[in-house]
């Protein structure tokens, strides 16, 4: 079950879990976040159109946060949330029932089977909690890309993006789990480890050689607005032009020429936890400070005197994970779009 707000990097999650033979999709809960709630719902269905995916349900979630108003982020991700990036508008149908309903339903439906991956504000998750109370003891597991810990924020300086728009919202899921046994609670990947997972132009034309991609893709810092890339293979045309403008944000904010794939890296620990090595906590969500609201706390020590609710990731091999990437979504990008005179 994946929970996004898509986004630049929800979109290399998305592609990631396609591209994996051990994912199965159940359903796409469309999160108001990078953008508006409506195009993030566009987004995800004209990605499943790109990579060729069998029907996969796609609900529309929440337009506002639970409390305060909605705030975007065209800056970091583009008007359409996808960057350069300009996929044909899909005809596949949304979803009659909500984002909210399809989680409660789905996690009842197969109750301990069910691995949620959230790379978005935690909006349709907490609603989800009000329908069925249930929920954290039914999921198998959960995983959440957000927070920030022993770092500074990227929103505020004590706040992560997906927590600041909802932290009420986090607040709700997070004390929910605070009753489920330590082999359920959530894995937290938090920009203390995000972070570190930076993508380069050698990643973007190793991708592409792995698909068999005309020509070389080459993604320069001192490419103009305009550029766009050549491509033969359209699931590595149309990557390469979401990160480039994910690439000339991060410049832009002094961070060099990469971008940080938080939420790709998120959906490859959903699938395989053993990727991280992760440290239990308290973790609670500021909802009053003047200067920290929505920020993550954790009590690494337990001076609260309550149970640990989270499992927070602090370490990884960030070049295992990009070979991961690149070899799944190269060789599902070939297998879609062949290389012209490959043997099929």
């Amino acid at each position: 079950m994946l929970d996004v707000d898509t986004g630049i990097d929800d979109s290399l999650a998305l592609v990631f879990l396609l591209a994996s033979p051990d994912a199965e999709i159940l359903g796409i809960a469309s999160s108001a976040g990078n953008v508006g709630v409506q195009q993030v719902a566009a987004n995800n269905l004209a990605w499943l159109d790109v990579c060729q995916a069998p029907p996969i349900e796609v609900t529309v979630g929440s337009p506002v946060p639970l409390v305060i108003p909605l705030q975007t982020t065209e800056d970091t991700h583009g008007p359409q949330g996808i960057g350069y990036a300009e996929l044909p508008p899909s005809s596949r149908p949304l979803s009659a029932r909500s984002a909210a309903d399809m989680w409660a339903d789905l996690v009842r439906a197969n109750p301990g089977e069910v691995t949620g991956l959230v790379t978005g504000p935690l909006t349709n998750l907490a609603l989800a909690l009000r329908i069925e109370p249930e929920l954290p003891h039914l999921l198998h597991r959960l995983v959440v890309m957000g927070g920030a810990f022993n770092y500074a924020g990227n929103t505020t300086p004590t706040t992560e993006w997906n927590i600041s728009v909802d932290p009420e919202a986090a607040k709700v899921v997070f004390d929910a789990f605070s009753v489920v046994p330590a082999e359920r609670r959530p894995i937290v990947c938090a920009l203390d480890i995000t972070e570190r997972i930076e993508m380069t132009a050698e990643h973007l034309k190793r991708l592409g050689v792995r698909a068999g991609s005309m020509p070389e893709e080459r993604v320069h810092e001192a490419d103009a607005d305009n550029v766009r890339s050549a491509a033969s293979n359209p699931v590595v045309r149309h990557l390469s032009d979401a990160v480039r403008f994910y690439m000339m944000f991060h410049r832009q904010q002094g961070l060099g020429h990469i971008s940080h794939m938080h939420d790709p890296f998120a959906a490859a620990v959903a699938l395989d936890p053993s990727l991280v090595q992760t440290r239990p906590a308290t973790v609670d969500v500021e909802l009053v400070g003047t200067l920290t609201r929505g920020m993550t706390v954790a009590d690494w020590m337990g001076m609260w005197g309550r149970d640990p609710n989270a499992d927070i990731a602090w370490r990884t091999d960030p070049e295992a994970f990009f070979d991961l990437l690149i070899e799944r979504v190269g060789d599902f990008a070939a297998r879609l779009y062949p290389p012209e005179g490959a043997r099929l």
